[in-house]
């Protein structure tokens, strides 16, 4: 199959260097995804105030994440597939694969509007939500809700194209699209002062743009994997495969999402300066996170073609590959980040108490930064060979099971404020006379050794 100029063949050439290639406009353009809910954070907080800050980047946002993190997971399975056949060169599966993934994307989309719009208030209520932050938290997510289908589209059709090694096209739409966020954040907030509907609004249209321009190049495409839209339809047997990879990831994500909702629950009960600083932490460890999710993304594929290429040499070293490049990464990027804490919050609030929150939070989140890149790397390499079980057993038996979510609010009095927060010091078993552990002593061993252990297993079998 001939490619086009801007997709990269994955398995041909060195591999550090395709790799880097693939993976740069990956990493920036997750990087640009994550400052569209930065921009609305830190406009929302400086022109709004903390309460409205709260109600942006609290329980709102965990619900936004639970349900696009569920259609991400399902979505790579649409990138595994088209993958595989990019690189076998089998023109009729890619064509099968797109116009089903889109169909897909069309009929999740309106499902999870409609939903989501009506169930947002008690979402909201089992979340614990703080009262006095409830309408705009209400306002902000039905909101968000009405542009899930243009949210959904892109991500399906930036899988696409990555899919097929074009990784610069999804990169270029997200640039101008963020930019367009910007702009229309600080005319609705700032301007119109139209407080969280604006950045709501804003961040809507800003997706719909990107999905806009997305479609516009896969229908313009003269490759195999090009959209026709009198030919959207779901090819049963091609959306079964699909979701055969799909639905595990989405597990997958599904439990992350959730344990981020257990967490959000107490603090939700500590008032508006811990939802406050909570939401400005999620915001600065997304920095870290979009990076890795970028290497996941870009493993995925690379596995993938070489996959469909038969070359199981190539995908071993593809990963040994990421995995140096990542954990060396994750170092800088975790010493930067401790040293800089303080300045990054300062970007969201001035408010003395709420950084203060913030800075404690970080300081138990980074020093375990590196076990998340294996498993990141490790599961989505699984993922790109077309093993999604192992993967999600992976990251689901390593996740944090909480072993009395009631134990987290309630119980002995705690001495600090913010005590619920403290997290790491609990799963590690000393709970300091405050609270019960989050998590029992063989789980911890689970999280640091189980998903490396696993993975590396069966990675070792590809050349067999």
């Amino acid at each position: 199959m001939e490619a086009a100029k801007h997709n990269l063949d994955l398995t041909e050439g060195v591999i550090w260097k395709k790799f880097l290639l693939f993976l740069l406009p990956i990493a920036i353009g997750t990087l640009f995804q994550q400052f569209y809910s930065t921009v609305d954070a830190v406009i929302v907080g400086q022109f709004v105030g903390a309460d409205a800050l709260a109600a942006v980047g609290g329980s709102a946002a965990v619900i936004v994440q639970l349900v696009v993190g569920i259609f991400t997971g399902l979505s790579s399975g649409a990138t595994v597939v088209i993958s595989h056949g990019y690189g076998a060169g089998d023109k009729e599966k890619l064509h099968h694969a797109v116009h089903s993934a889109v169909a897909f994307s069309l009929l999740a989309g309106a499902i999870i509007t409609v939903v989501g719009i009506l169930l947002t208030p008690d979402a909201l209520r089992w979340t614990k939500n703080p009262q006095e932050i409830m309408g705009d938290a209400t306002l902000y997510l039905r909101l968000y809700f009405l542009g899930t289908i243009p949210t959904l589209l892109f991500n399906m059709g930036a899988g696409i194209l990555r899919a097929v090694g074009d990784a610069k096209r999804p990169l270029y739409y997200l640039v101008v699209c963020c930019l367009m966020n910007v702009v229309l954040d600080l005319l609705f907030v700032a301007g119109l002062h139209m407080g969280v509907a604006g950045a709501a609004v804003a961040t809507t249209l800003a997706n719909l743009t990107s999905a806009l321009l997305i479609l516009r190049q896969l229908t313009r495409t003269q490759d195999a994997y090009r959209l026709i839209p009198r030919k959207i339809r779901i090819h049963k047997a091609t959306l079964l495969h699909i979701l055969g990879i799909g639905v595990p990831a989405a597990i997958e994500s599904a439990m992350y999402a959730a344990s981020s909702l257990l967490i959000q629950v107490p603090i939700n009960t500590l008032g508006t300066e811990a939802v406050a600083a909570w939401s400005a932490t999620s915001k600065v460890d997304g920095v870290y996170f979009a990076l890795m999710v970028s290497f996941g993304v870009a493993i995925m594929a690379f596995v993938g073609q070489n996959y469909g290429a038969g070359k199981y040499q190539r995908m071993k070293q593809g990963v040994r590959v990421a995995l140096t490049i990542s954990l060396s990464i994750t170092v800088a990027l975790s010493i930067l980040l401790m040293l800089f804490a303080p300045y990054c919050f300062r970007i969201f609030t001035d408010e003395p108490l709420v950084i203060q929150y913030a800075i404690e939070i970080m300081g138990y989140f980074v020093p375990f930064y590196f076990l998340w890149t294996c498993i990141e790397i490790l599961a989505n390499s699984l993922r790109g060979s077309g093993d999604a079980l192992v993967p999600m057993v992976i990251s689901v038996g390593g996740d944090l099971r909480p072993a009395d979510p009631v134990g987290l609010s309630g119980g002995a009095p705690l001495e600090h404020p913010y005590g619920h927060l403290h997290l790491l010091p609990r799963l590690l078993g000393g709970d300091g006379g405050r609270a019960d552990p989050v998590l029992l002593p063989g789980e911890v061993e689970a999280v640091v050794t189980a998903p490396s252990r696993r993975g590396f297993s069966v990675i070792g079998q590809w050349s067999r």
